[in-house]
């Protein structure tokens, strides 16, 4: 598994440049499975359903299953959040993983930057940073350049400088 990120200010067009690379990756053969942090906390399922009702009585896990998808609710309760190699380990290996945030975590980035976020750009403190996809011109930048709307160009970079992930051995054996 390789994993690399997409990282960028909130507003800068992450999750709508995640679903527009996608199919891209997945046309040119590779499965891909994607990993989203939220700053704030967040619900799944629906208040009223049998699985709301499960988690809320105290469950510290439910799982859903039906005949096309399944899902595992994990509750933290006092537990620290995990971090990105804990939540690596318990997904099913592919070919890519694209990491939406973690942006402070040391693996390859494209950052992606909006000119009218107003914010800085992330690149000259963040030295995993391989790319900037932008809206705008940067001469500044001492990595290379892609045009936001060049998808092609952003699948070919994602998938060039992408890192090898490897599960810690004893995850293996468990898995």
């Amino acid at each position: 598994m390789r994993i690399i990120g997409l990282a960028g200010w909130s507003g800068s067009g992450k999750t709508t440049l995640i679903t527009k690379v996608l199919p891209r990756l997945i046309a040119r053969g590779s499965r891909v499975s994607t990993v989203k942090h939220a700053h704030h906390g967040f619900d799944l399922d629906q208040p009223g359903k049998d699985s709301f009702m499960h988690r809320t009585a105290g469950a510290t896990e439910v799982a859903i299953s039906s005949a096309k998808r399944f899902a595992i609710l994990h509750e933290l309760r006092d537990e620290t959040e995990w971090d990105l190699p804990a939540l690596l380990e318990q997904m099913a290996p592919v070919d890519l993983v694209l990491v939406e945030g973690f942006k402070r975590d040391a693996f390859p980035k494209l950052e992606i930057y909006r000119a009218a976020n107003g914010k800085p750009l992330l690149h000259p403190d963040d030295p995993h940073i391989v790319a900037i996809a932008s809206d705008t011109p940067l001469p500044q930048a001492k990595v290379p350049m892609i045009d936001l709307d060049d998808i092609e160009q952003i699948a070919d970079v994602l998938l060039k400088h992408a890192t090898p992930w490897q599960r810690p051995a004893a995850a293996i054996r468990s898995a």
